[in-house]
């Protein structure tokens, strides 16, 4: 800069410096009502964005893509997903439609809800989906079971069970199934489990084989519901997703084996928005208090630190209200951008307030030194504002509009906290009238200390080229993590449960969207993909239309005539009987088939169950309550029977059907009202692995690129962050380098700053790839970040060097050495503090911001001077 420029802004700061000073109390009152107005107004203003798919771009192609998906099928769109696992497929059904009746009947919370593989059709028509050789082999074992069935038709309790079951084993009737061991079985079970206060429910449906018949069967179900949001609110969907847990916790109370976890989008983004409500909190104050401790360490003064801490508390809201005014809400990332002031709103505080400790203890008075402060840092702290603001305003053009709004909102937040710090801090220090300050506030470091960047200075060069040149090699193994999930607390319940699904072929929630404006090029795409490596299976509407349906609708009229009307008598409660009799009586039978070996059961199968029902006795006739533990067993063996025997005969009245017939809440899932139709492509692999998802991805995308889900749009975000990444940290270095070359008239000087960032840089990858802290689309935006704040400390040494340094005064005993250290180190413990918290993606940026600061300061104050032409007397 320029000699006559410098005395330009010189004779610019003491006009305001003087101003300020001649009417403090004015400028204090006028901050109060400026503040208070700002915090009245973001209070009743400010919004809160939880809905992450708006974080880019919408003219994105993929997030087109996901667009027209989700006004074609809006059910799909931000849900919440229930997972609803069981011990038994029966109690995996009857849980999952309870949950869904409670929670369709709330039309307040919830707008959609549905069961993909388990409703009303699906029940009736589930056996013909079934191959005819599966169904043959159905239809045989029930016909083998009918005696049995009929048999307990008339005497519908335990007694009537396990005496069929002991005429089996004496071979009075030979009518009964030939294999008992799988009914035996169960029964032992239940009797070792309920001394043990386990429970256990026989499953009907798996000694029938009636849990082939369908998907419907298995031991997990998933639950999709659409709930009402209110993206101004903190937690859009906080309500109904109270509504849900507290049905899900009277569910799993009814019954304890029943398990009911929440995932999906909607659960997802509001455990994120909770985990980062509180975190940030916590956060913040852990931040403030670090800081706290830091400006008592470094001004020694109760005064001083207290008015740092009124400008930073001032400044911060202020900087709540430009973002209320200028955005207008908060997303899951600018959410941070107070945490980001508070580390480095106060460096300017901390400089001006060295600065003046410096000119006091050259026993000047108290208005000369906040005057002399302020002429000699006015320009610098502008020029650090600048810089660093440029870092946050490089993340504004991109597409990335989470960091894009948390660029403009810090951005301003840096010029709004020096225009606070050049204002309303000298009217504090002239209002408390600071008259006396304890004295040695300068650190006095050994020589070889503080003459340590100069006197090797050589060494430090080529060990600091030697440096980039090694930590350069680390870029070959930076790699970018795009998965969100991965983003979000692990311990919380949507997180493990999402991830749990991803392992799966059938429900993983990683599945790709394929659309098609008819259903012959649906079925040809579907075709097409079903081919892939990595794809498990597709499904359209016409997936539903069941094939060979004459042939397997005789198989069921047979078999409907043998059950008979046997399947009707199960909708009445169990009948009492004297079970203990019973089981004696099964005893009785069990050693006369022990001493007459029958092919029905295995003798150690028999010796183990006479044993158990002795054990068992005993135990419910210790009980006070002897019939109620008689009675838990009943319910044990027989609880889920009759549900079994109700979808058995709902499954024997099975029709033949067409794509014409399928019901409205099924194809309304696969055809929209505009006449889209859409494809389901079901993983094979387990997504939770990035190679397996990237694969998928691409794959499926090599037939038909228009397709969406969460694979395609996570690996093309993952593609834009990159880019942005790139525009960002390239529009920083560029912009930042005209502004120095401009300011400071020289390439040297220059570059000088600009060096130690760009190894700082360079280090903090390496350290990060030794970390396995990868790069994700929270903490990609820390490296322009730190080339923002991390040229502010090199502007300060050397705009000092330039001023030259007094007799026997060593660089690194100067305010200014000073003032870069203590601010750098507020920082690093604000940003520090973001390292602790349960959102990874801000733990992540919270420890590559540490990392990086750590190695700035130090580039700063050995590596800069050490290339410097400026030398001290050694």
């Amino acid at each position: 800069m320029s000699n006559r420029s410098a005395f330009l802004m010189d004779k610019f700061f003491y006009w305001w410096s003087t101003r300020v000073l001649r009417f403090a109390w004015l400028f204090i009152v006028f901050f109060v009502f400026l503040c208070t107005a700002s915090l009245y107004y973001t209070i009743n203003n400010l919004g809160v964005n939880t809905d992450t798919s708006t974080l880019l771009s919408q003219d994105l192609p993929f997030q087109k893509n996901r667009i027209r998906w989700e006004n074609a099928f809006p059910q799909d769109a931000a849900t919440i997903v229930f997972v609803v696992e069981a011990p038994t497929a029966e109690q995996t059904s009857i849980a999952a439609n309870i949950l869904a009746k409670r929670i369709t009947a709330n039309k307040e919370l919830f707008e959609y809800v549905y069961i993909p593989d388990d409703n009303a059709f699906l029940e009736q028509q589930g056996l013909l989906y079934l191959s005819p050789e599966k169904l043959g082999d159905l239809s045989a074992k029930l016909i083998d079971a009918q005696p049995f069935i009929g048999y307990l038709s008339q005497n519908y309790h335990l007694q009537g069970l396990l005496e069929i079951l002991g005429k089996a084993l004496d071979n009075t009737n030979n009518d009964l199934p030939m294999n008992l061991n799988p009914l035996l079985e169960g029964i032992d079970e239940s009797l070792v489990a309920l001394p043990l206060d386990k429970p256990y429910s026989l499953s009907w449906q798996k000694l029938l084989a009636l849990n082939q018949a369908s998907d419907r069967n298995a031991l997990r179900s998933i639950v999709s519901a659409r709930p009402i949001a209110d993206f101004n609110s903190m937690k859009p969907v906080e309500q109904s997703l109270n509504f849900a847990r507290e049905i899900a916790r009277e569910i799993q109370a009814q019954d304890p084996q029943v398990s009911i976890r929440i995932t999906g989008k909607k659960a997802l983004e509001e455990d994120e928005m909770r985990v980062l409500a509180e975190d940030t909190v916590y956060s913040g104050l852990l931040a403030l208090a670090l800081v706290i401790v830091v400006l008592f360490i470094a001004l020694r003064s109760v005064k001083l630190v207290l008015s740092t801490l009124i400008v930073l508390i001032m400044g911060l809201i202020l900087t709540a209200g430009f973002a209320t005014v200028a955005v207008g809400h908060l997303n899951v990332l600018s959410v941070a951008f107070a945490i980001l002031y508070i580390g480095l709103g106060v460096d300017f505080a901390i400089h001006i307030c060295l600065a003046f400790r410096e000119c006091w203890e050259h026993h000047m008075s108290s208005e000369d030194a906040i005057e002399k402060s302020v002429i000699n840092l006015g320009f610098s702290l502008f020029l650090c504002a600048l810089t660093t603001s440029i870092g946050f305003f490089a993340f504004i053009p991109t597409d990335y509009a989470g960091v894009s709004e948390l660029g403009l909102i810090s951005g301003g937040g840096m010029f709004i906290g020096l225009f606070v710090s050049l204002t309303l801090l000298p009217a504090l220090l002239k209002v408390f009238s600071i008259k006396k300050l304890p004295q040695q506030q300068v650190t006095r470091l050994p020589n070889w200390i503080c003459t340590f960047p100069f006197r090797y200075a050589r060494a430090i060069r080529y060990t600091s080229i030697l440096l980039a040149i090694a930590a350069s090699f680390s870029l070959h193994y930076v790699y970018l993590d795009s998965n969100p999930v991965n983003l979000r607390d692990p311990n919380s319940e949507s997180v493990v449960a999402f991830k749990d699904l991803l392992q799966s072929k059938t429900r993983s929630p990683f599945v790709l969207i394929g659309l098609s404006d008819s259903l012959e090029n649906a079925e040809k795409l579907a075709s097409e993909m079903q081919g892939l490596e990595t794809v498990n299976k597709t499904i359209t509407l016409e997936s539903f239309v069941a094939k060979d349906q004459d042939e397997k609708l005789a198989i069921i009229e047979d078999l409907s005539l043998v059950m008979g009307t046997d399947l009707n008598s199960f909708d009445r409660p169990l009948e009492a009987a004297d079970s203990r009799k019973a089981l004696l009586k099964l005893q009785t039978k069990i050693n006369i088939a022990l001493a007459n070996p029958t092919s029905k059961a295995t003798p150690e199968l028999l010796e183990k169950l006479h044993q158990h029902i002795t054990d068992f006795i005993v135990f419910a006739d210790a009980s006070e309550l002897s019939a109620t533990k008689y009675q838990q067993f009943d319910n044990s063996v027989l609880g889920l029977f009759p549900y079994t025997m109700q979808q058995l005969n709902i499954g024997l009245q099975a029709y033949q059907f067409g794509l014409a017939d399928i019901p409205d809440y099924i194809s309304n899932n696969w055809v929209s009202p505009s006449g889209i139709y859409k494809i389901i492509i079901d993983p094979r692999y387990d997504l939770n692995k990035a190679e397996n998802l990237k694969a998928f991805a691409t794959e499926v995308q090599s037939v038909d690129d228009s397709v969406t889900g969460l694979p395609v749009s996570d690996l093309a975000a993952g593609d834009v962050i990159a880019e942005v990444f790139i525009q960002s940290f390239t529009t920083a270095i560029l912009v930042i380098f005209l502004v120095l070359f401009i300011i400071l008239k020289s390439l040297r000087n220059t570059l000088l700053v600009i060096w130690p960032l760009l190894l700082a840089g360079l280090l903090t990858v390496a350290t990060n790839v030794l970390l396995q802290n990868p790069f994700n689309f929270a903490n990609i935006i820390a490296l322009p970040l730190l080339m923002g704040m991390g040229v502010d400390s090199g502007i300060h040494i050397m705009h000092r060097l330039h001023e030259g340094l007094g007799a026997n005064q060593h660089l690194l005993q100067t305010s200014t050495a000073r003032g870069v250290f203590f601010s750098s180190l507020t920082t690093l413990l604000s940003f520090t503090s973001l390292a602790f918290t349960n959102h990874q993606g801000i733990a992540s940026m919270g420890l590559l911001l540490a990392i990086g600061i750590t190695f700035t300061l130090i580039c700063t104050l050995i590596v800069l001077p050490a290339f410097s032409v400026k030398r001290v007397t050694l």
